[in-house]
This record gives structure tokens, sequence and C-alpha cells, in this order.
């Protein structure tokens, strides 16, 4: 990977630090910068009006949206609901598709997701709902499918569950998830805010129901989007004015409607993938499909590369206890690594890390704090 090339699509990165949060939020590509500046020059107005450059501003966030739906592989862009917050989404969902479940009926959530996709579900108890929790394996700390099917049921309404541990950096099977869920006549729904930095999602290819994440979290501004197939989005209730009808996808899930700036400047991440590619590959006889599974190829590779170098020295200091696997193996995790140390705490560290800054420094730094 051309790592010049893609510190110069990121203008914090000429600050010199080394952001070590990406766990947290990756920072903000200048494509999307510039788009968010372009669309108050451009397009700031009213939308649905019948003048020219509302006209133009409703079918810029059109082409948008196309985008996103291309990036994710959805069938349809009126699967792609944009929202504040993998949070808000998430809560979102869980309001409106409870509307036609009944007492008694089942969710299934996991000890390995974020509260987001936990605290959301838990809520529907209040109505009747019951919630079973599938916990990690103690040991593997892995979701161990057998436990999946032990606690679903024909009373199981929907699976909860992580693509990827914000935490660990495990990576779950959720195609194989989504198949056992399917089987039992559930739905799944997947939080993948942990997964999509790092890798692609095609949400055909997982064949899950609904999937979240946080654009924060992918080189883009803080928004996130969600997908829902549509036959199951137009099937249940929204939670906008009243006068929307059934078939109002997207916009009957965006009460307020959603950010037209920072939804116009999304489109400046899939453009990134596609150079990202064209820098790094010679034949351009690829579709934009391809370039974005090549690319993201390209940047697993070299995270593994550097989970590597991190997990070889945390596995040489004998106190220091790696949290889940310690293989920096792509396929099994992303590079978002928990460990313990017995002297410091993780804010002490964090505070001594900053005054460092650079990374040889950084390195250094975690070398004299382990030994």
């Amino acid at each position: 990977m051309d790592i010049a090339f893609v510190r110069d699509k990121f203008p914090s990165l000429k600050k010199g630090y080394t952001f070590m949060d990406n766990a947290g939020g990756s920072q903000i590509l200048g494509g999307s910068i510039n788009y968010i500046s372009e669309y108050f020059l451009n397009y700031n107005v009213q939308l649905g009006a019948s003048y020219q450059v509302s006209a133009d501003a409703g079918q810029v966030l059109k082409n948008a949206t196309e985008k996103i739906s291309e990036f994710l592989n959805t069938p349809n862009s009126q699967e792609v609901i944009i929202g504040p917050s993998s949070t808000m989404l998430l809560r979102i969902l869980s309001i409106c598709i409870s509307h036609n479940w009944q007492a008694g009926d089942e969710v299934i959530i996991t000890n390995t997701d974020h509260e987001a996709n936990v605290s959301c579900w838990k809520d529907l108890e209040k109505k009747g709902i019951k919630i079973k929790v599938w916990n990690v394996n103690p040991e593997s700390f892995e979701l161990d499918l057998n436990e999946l099917s032990n606690l679903i049921s024909n009373k199981t309404r929907l699976v909860a569950v992580t693509h990827c541990s914000n935490v660990m950096g495990t990576i779950n099977p959720i195609k194989e998830i989504a198949r056992i869920t399917h089987d039992a006549g559930a739905l799944i729904c997947v939080d993948g805010v942990a997964f999509a930095p790092h890798r692609r999602v095609d949400v055909q290819e997982l064949d899950v129901d609904f999937y979240v994440f946080s654009w924060y979290k992918v080189y883009g501004p803080h928004q996130a989007v969600m997908y829902g197939k549509l036959p199951l989005l137009v099937g249940m209730p929204g939670i906008n004015h009243n006068f929307f009808k059934a078939e109002d996808v997207p916009y009957k899930f965006q009460p307020g409607n959603y950010n037209f700036e920072l939804t116009y400047s999304l489109k400046a991440i899939p453009e990134y993938m596609v150079d990202f590619y064209d820098h790094h590959f010679s034949d351009n006889k690829f579709s934009r499909n391809e370039k974005f599974e090549a690319s993201f190829e390209i940047i697993a590779t070299y995270e593994a590369q550097l989970a590597q170098e991190l997990l070889s020295y945390l596995k040489s200091v004998k106190e220091i206890k790696i949290i889940g696997s310690s293989s920096a193996d792509s396929t099994l995790r992303v590079p978002t690594i928990s460990f313990i140390h017995p002297k410091f705490k993780s804010s002490e560290i964090v505070e001594l890390i900053d005054k460092k800054k650079y990374r040889n420094s950084i390195w250094r730094f975690l070398c004299q704090t382990a030994h």
C-alpha cells in the first residue's frame, strides 16, 4: 500500500500526529470536507421546490445516495436510510419493527455488542418482549453457533449481533449466523460499526435483513447509515409525520429529514476507494464493485502487518494479557486490539502517549512501560 498516497487524502494527518483512536473514529477525507463546502455554496436551498437550484439539490443528493447504495451493494437505493448516528437508527428500527410484535416474542442479543445494539432491544421488555442473551465463550472469546441454535425458537423475531467486536476485534461469521436465523424464520440486525472501516460491506453477499454503521468511522462525517430489505421497510410503520405512506421509504424513518450537506459529502468515500484501486493497479477493466473489493483487500493486508507488529510485541511481554485473539490474521480480526497491563490504567497510557506525539516515540514509550 502506498502510504504516502493515502496520507495525502487526509488533511489532518499533516499535523504529524499518529492517531491511535481508530476504534472510536477515523479521520475525515479531504474530499468529504470539500463536498460539504460545495453543497453549502451551490445547493443550500429548500428541497422539493419547483425552481432550478432546488431541483439540482435534490438530484445531487439522489446521486449521492445511489453511490452509497452501490458501495454497500444494496438492490435498491430506497434501502439506504441516512441518520445522525448508529445508535439513533437502531433505536428507530426497534420502535418501528416492534409495532407488530406481541408479548412473548423473543429477541436475541449478545454480550459482545455495543450498547447501541443492546439497549434499544432490551427496552422492549416493557411491552413483554423476551430478551435472550447469546454469551461469548469465555475461553475462545468467540460466539458459538451451536449456542445460537439452542437459544433460537419459533418465537424468535430477531437476532441482534455485531459483525465485529468493538473491543476484541473479532470478526463474527455473519453469513452463517444469518442462515441459522433465517432457517428459524427470524430476522437478523447487524451492527457493522467496528467492521465497516476495515472490510468491504456487501449486504447481498451477507444476506442480512438490517445492517447499520457510522460514516465517521469510515473516513466521513458524523452520519450513519442503515440498510434494510425493502419489503421489510415498507411493511413496518415509520416514525415520521402522519401523512407519510407505507411506501415512503426511506423518508418515513427520517424524522426531521436527514442532513443534506453531510449526506452529499459521503460520495467522497466510494470515490476514494476507486481512486485507491486506480492508483495501485494498472488494470482498469474491473467494475467499481470489484475495485471496492480489491481496495479493501489491500487495506486488510496492510492492517494485518501493523497488527502483527503490535501483537508480537505484546505477546513478548509476560505482564500483558491480550483480550481476544492474539492472531493478526485479517480473516479472523480487525486491528482493534485490547490488552491489560497490571501497572498502568488505560487512561494513564493514553495521557503519556499523547505527550510523545510521534510513532517512534509511541513504540519507545510502550517498551518502557511494559518492561
